[in-house]
């Protein structure tokens, strides 16, 4: 059998045997004639250098194949280029044999492009690999000659850099519409108190490094929270300029006449901070939180709290840290500051897209602000015009009177129902109640000029009919939008016991006169609506003795869409002759627990009592051991609040009230002076204790200080915590706080249900 190289020869008949001496010259031809680039390094202890170059190297490079003989290969290596760490590689190299790694390179133009290379071991003559067999493990000495070949990956590298640059993009844009998202989904809740503490704990999961927001509400402030009634003073800090007081976060005075040298300060160093605040530049501004601004100056305040939050030491020598200061914008001012700083706090910026996102949240965070506060002004605003309408009610010295007031709609405190309780003078009083057609804002509007009309006619004229009549003459001028209805009446003392009532109604229900277990409907004096009268308006009168109570409603209390108004009339009748109650606060609770359960409209009730000594000490009531009043938000109504506590008390058999005067008194005042809308008071018999319960409009909770020194007050809530137990929750909009009064006395040995 022959061989398969002597068999082609022969087949062709044009090869001949190849020698080892013409085999290695074809190698060498084969080598330089290469498209890819080659070289051979010699390796001499430590070093190694080019011996050999093919064409292909030149050609790529340009640089003269005989010219870089004897140089490293580093010759390749663009001008300043970071070194390729040589002892990793020669490592690698001693390990595996074989070695591959990628390093910007340059022509000898001076164009630059990525070279890859991979080095091999010339393995030595006599095949001795460190005394074994295994490949790429040959021991230095043996070791003369390295191969390179290196490839031209510039296209790659660049499509590499170009798709990393991509996805980077792609993941920045995709990191601002989450962290937007979710900044977003936190503005939803701007009740929540650490809402601005939240998004800053956004920003720091992989944003940026810190993040804290400051407020310019009066002064600048850190600020974890919104506070949605704030009372804003423009340029708090220029006031800290021209005075030459520091001011601290809340704007307050720190150090008066501390700085001498504020002038000055102010005339050569420009605070960019203050300029900022000011609107006078847009942001954001690099910050360094250097320690030597001027005093009196936000620069200095600000970076001193930053440093404080972000813990950072002063250290003698080192570079001061740098934070980007973005602006929190509302829509015709800056609002405050939002402060960042990246993981190195020696860098003076933030990245393009980082600084983009920071921009959309203080933008985001300033309209939320903003709008959080408008709405809050504008509540309060609201609250005001309706609390100016609300239902009044004074003290009548000789009687026991009991108000109550709901309106239907969610949104605002008055409808179209209302009463009045008026001291026309002594031994006169007034009372109205009414109701305009519908329960919205057009009908609290037609309300309130209608209730004016009355008052001003009830002080001037004596008699209920005339008054209406009065009333019906104006209102044909006034072209009011909506119907009314309404009972003026008038109560007269005849003598220390008894009184007179007057009354005259416009097409309004009957009033009830309980007596003895018995219902009267007042249905004397009737008329067309308030504002139709064509005839002369009657006036009725009754006597009113110890122990009768008068019932003034609206329909709210007893119209519902499952009967007609004759029957919840019935109804009322019947749940007036069931009352056991011996004050009309409780009287009022009886109806109200029968009746009101689901009112379909405005509810305004109205109970007057006149006293009976003799039998209200000796009767025995099944009445609810609970009372509730509406009490407007003025000071009359810390006194309203202690007489129906001591009268309460009275009929629920609870001795030494002290106690409960000085714990309502004190929950009352802090409604009127730190709550707003109208102030609900309910009192409850829990079998072993008063518990007293006062309900604003503030959310705010109520806070036990030490007191103000140099001034009064400050002490209502350590009062409190003497004689009672208390506590405080939300409640709908506003909050409710609750004190059960620790008793110092025994009650009777009366039976108390």
């Amino acid at each position: 059998m022959r061989s398969s190289t002597s068999g082609v020869g022969r087949e062709h008949g044009a090869l001949e045997p190849v020698t080892d001496a013409s085999l290695s010259g074809l190698r060498d031809r084969a080598m330089e004639s290469a498209s890819l680039p080659a070289v051979l390094l010699a390796v001499d202890h430590d070093r190694a250098v080019i011996v050999w170059a093919n064409t292909a190297l030149a050609r790529l490079t340009g640089l003269d194949a005989d010219a870089i003989v004897g140089e490293p290969l580093t010759v390749l290596d663009p001008p300043g280029a970071v070194p390729v760490d040589r002892a990793a590689l020669e490592e690698r190299l001693a390990l595996e044999g074989s070695v591959t790694w990628r390093s910007p390179g340059t022509r000898a133009d001076g164009t630059s492009l990525w070279l890859e290379y991979t080095m091999s071991v010339v393995p030595s003559a006599d095949g001795v690999a460190n005394g074994d067999a295994c490949p790429g493990s040959q021991d230095a000495d043996h070791v003369t000659h390295r191969s390179c070949f290196v490839a031209d990956v510039t296209r790659q590298v660049r499509e590499c850099e170009e798709q990393r640059r991509s996805f980077a993009v792609e993941h920045d844009a995709r990191t601002t519409l989450d962290t937007i998202s979710l900044v977003s989904d936190l503005l939803t809740d701007l009740d929540y108190p650490q809402v601005l503490r939240e998004i800053a704990t956004i920003l720091e999961r992989g944003v940026v490094g810190w993040a804290g927001f400051f407020l310019d509400d009066g002064g600048l402030r850190f600020a974890e929270g919104i506070n949605a009634h704030s009372v804003t003073t423009r340029g708090a800090h220029r006031i800290a300029r021209e005075t030459g007081v520091e001011m601290d976060a809340l704007g307050d005075a720190r150090a008066p006449g501390a700085s001498t040298s504020l002038e000055h300060a102010a005339t050569t160093f420009i605070d960019p901070l203050r300029d900022l605040l000011d609107g006078l530049i847009t942001g954001p501004i690099s910050f360094q939180l250097r320690t030597d601004y001027p005093v009196g100056t936000v620069a200095r305040w600000l970076a001193r709290s930053v440093r404080d939050k972000m813990d950072v030491a002063h250290d003698a020598g080192e570079t001061e840290p740098f934070v980007v200061v973005s602006a929190v914008s509302g829509r015709r001012r800056v609002l405050g500051i939002l402060v960042t700083s990246q993981q190195d706090q020696s860098s003076a910026g933030l990245d393009g897209a980082t600084t983009t996102l920071l921009d959309l949240v203080s933008r985001r965070v300033g309209m939320a602000i903003d709008n959080v506060r408008l709405y809050a002004r504008e509540h309060q605003l609201a609250e005001t015009l309706q609390r100016a309408m609300l239902p009044e009610q004074v003290e009548i010295p000789g009687l026991d009177v009991w108000t109550f007031y709901a309106p239907t709609s969610e949104h605002a405190q008055v409808g179209g129902d209302w009463y009045d309780v008026l001291q026309i003078n002594d031994g006169v009083a007034g009372l109205v109640i009414g109701d305009v057609v519908g329960h919205d804002i057009e009908a609290a509007a037609a309300m309130g000029q209608l209730r004016s009309v009355v008052r001003s006619y009830a002080f001037e004229l004596t008699s209920p009919g005339t008054v209406l009549e009065r009333v019906d003459q104006l209102l044909v001028g006034m072209r009011i939008p909506r119907s009314a209805s309404l009972v003026y009446a008038t109560l007269r003392q005849a003598d220390e016991s008894s009184w007179e009532i007057q009354y005259s109604r416009a097409g309004h229900l009957p009033p009830l006169l309980v007596r003895d277990g018995q219902v009267h409907q007042l249905s004397g004096a009737g008329g067309a609506l308030i504002g139709f009268g064509s005839r002369s308006r009657a006036t009725a009168t009754e006597t009113l003795v110890p122990g009768d109570a008068l019932i003034f409603y609206t329909d709210g209390l007893i119209e519902r869409r499952d009967r007609s108004l004759r029957d919840g009339l019935a109804a009322l009748v019947e749940a007036s002759e069931r009352v056991t109650a011996m004050d009309a606060a409780g009287i009022g609770e009886e109806l109200l627990a029968r009746l009101a359960d689901a009112p379909e409209d405005d509810v305004a009730v109205v109970v007057v009592r006149v006293p009976d000594p003799g039998a209200d000490t000796s009767a025995s009531t099944l009445s609810p051991r609970s009372r509730r009043w509406l009490l407007p938000s003025e000071p009359a109504s810390i006194g309203r609040a202690r007489h129906a506590v001591l009268r309460t008390c009275q009929v629920w058999e609870i001795r030494d009230v002290a106690n409960a005067e000085l714990v309502v008194s004190e929950l009352v005042a802090n409604a009127v002076l730190h709550g707003w809308g109208h102030i609900a008071l309910r009192l409850f018999d829990t079998g072993d204790g008063l518990r007293i319960e006062v309900e604003d409009s503030n959310p705010s909770p109520p806070v036990t200080t030490d007191g103000h020194a140099n001034r009064m007050g400050g002490y209502g809530m350590q009062i409190v915590e003497r004689l009672a137990d208390w506590g405080w929750r939300p409640s709908g909009t506003g909050k409710l706080v609750w004190a059960k009064v620790r008793e110092s006395g025994a009650r009777s040995a009366r039976s108390r249900t």
